[in-house]
């Protein structure tokens, strides 16, 4: 058993007594190398504690062209950190080690060790993780949005082992976490796999009905497949109407999802977008109304709410004007892949995933329209279905959320010497 002393970090505790605990500006440099002549071109992009090429990049164009020379520079070895909105929680998500040369946003911030001799960048990334997963950045930064510079890291403290334990250490890592993320990968292929057969046990079932046998038809819509004989397709204009009540300001704010539907927008800490200080024009939701976020339609952002809110005055709300639809089978039928197709073909604008969907095109799209007990069947059908198959995924979730606990409690036990690798 090693000899251990306190570090002095309360959420650290003891370390090895031979380890130094030393101020980060006595071993990192800020990297300030800016992009100046604009001679590189490989952007890249931080994305879930990684940096990775960014896509659909063209230094050519002139507002790149621009952009890029107020880009850093970035090499390989170099730490970055994410240090925006810290009051947000993106926990053991704001550290990332470059393993290749190119540019990056300055919005991030960069730094490299001074003395290579004495501090190895693969431990220091393991080692800032550690702090990024023990939420140690979240009490740092200044301004609304927390912002953490240089300035203040650099006066946080870091555990330095010799240079052979930390080399020691980020390989036992690399080997140990690469292990796990293969088991990560692997179930979350699982996952993908799940939700994709979902999604088309949901298309077939209100494209097609529950009775394989059945007689087909043309529903009339060029996008549209083959219907059952006995269905009726009409434009949603003749059963559903446009309501945009205004002034509910005591009622609570939802937010609409691809995944889940219309949520209470404090229901979920993954929704970053800021409520209006005035909310006088936000659109009265009521249970039963159809939701549309009008800019992701094409995503699946649709649905039919369980609850009584206000919504952004960027959706569309409606409600039903007759009784020959069931809610729940409506709200299956308009999130299926085939109508978030028809939403981006009918959307249009120039910015990237906004895509505004027009009213008009949202009134005249047609709507398939079994006989009511038949829509109530499907309905009960796909209730059941996708209980059965989210469970399955929760299942699956919970053993990734087990797997990152683990991967985290290595993390921490190593890069702090709890435990030492043998030699």
């Amino acid at each position: 058993m090693r000899e251990m002393k306190d570090s002095g970090i309360s959420w650290i505790g003891e370390i090895p007594k031979e380890w130094k605990c030393l101020p980060i500006r006595a071993l990192f440099t800020e990297n300030r190398n800016k992009n100046f002549l604009g001679k590189e071109t490989r952007a890249l992009q931080f994305k879930y504690g990684t940096i990775i090429p960014k896509k659909n990049f063209d230094p050519e164009e002139n507002y790149v062209a621009e952009t890029i020379l107020n880009y850093n520079i970035v090499d390989r070895g170099m730490i970055m950190l994410n240090g925006l909105n810290l009051n947000f929680d993106f926990v053991s998500k704001r550290i990332a080690l470059v393993t290749e040369r190119g540019i990056i946003t300055s919005a991030y911030m960069s730094f490299y060790p001074t003395d290579t001799t004495t501090v190895l960048s693969e431990y220091s990334n393991y080692l800032l993780k550690s702090y990024d997963n023990c939420a140690a950045f979240h009490n740092m930064g200044g301004g609304v949005r927390k912002i953490l510079n240089f300035d203040e890291l650099k006066r946080q403290y870091f555990i330095l082992p010799s240079l052979d334990e930390q080399q020691r250490i980020a390989e036992f890592l690399d080997r140990e976490c690469g292990k796990i993320d293969g088991l990560k990968a692997d179930i979350q292929a699982q996952i993908d796999t799940l939700e994709q057969y979902k999604r088309s046990v949901i298309t077939e079932a209100v494209t097609h009905g529950l009775n394989p046998s059945a007689s087909m038809k043309d529903s009339g819509a060029g996008w549209m497949p083959l219907i059952p004989l006995h269905w009726k397709a009409d434009k949603l204009k003749f059963h559903l109407r446009q309501r945009g009540i205004k002034n509910q300001i005591d009622k609570q704010v939802l937010s609409l999802y691809r995944e889940y539907g219309i949520v209470p927008k404090d229901s979920r800490d993954d929704n970053h977008n800021v409520t209006s200080e005035d909310v006088s024009d936000y659109r009265y939701v009521r249970v039963g109304d159809f939701v549309v976020n009008k800019m992701k339609a094409w995503q699946g952002s649709v649905a039919v709410s369980n609850y009584e809110g206000i919504v952004s005055p960027a959706y569309f709300v409606y409600e039903f004007s007759d009784d020959l639809i069931n809610k729940r089978y409506f709200h299956y039928l308009m999130r299926n892949k085939t109508y978030a197709t028809e939403f981006r073909r009918l959307s249009g604008g120039i910015r990237e995933g906004q895509w505004d969907l027009p009213s008009e095109a949202l009134n005249n799209t047609i709507i398939l329209l079994p006989p009511l007990d038949e829509q109530q069947e499907i309905a009960d059908y796909l209730d059941n279905k996708c209980a059965e198959i989210e469970q399955i995924i929760a299942d699956k979730k919970s053993q990734i959320e087990t797997l990152d606990g683990y991967k985290k409690s290595l993390i921490f036990e190593y890069v702090t010497g709890k435990k030492e690798i043998a030699l």
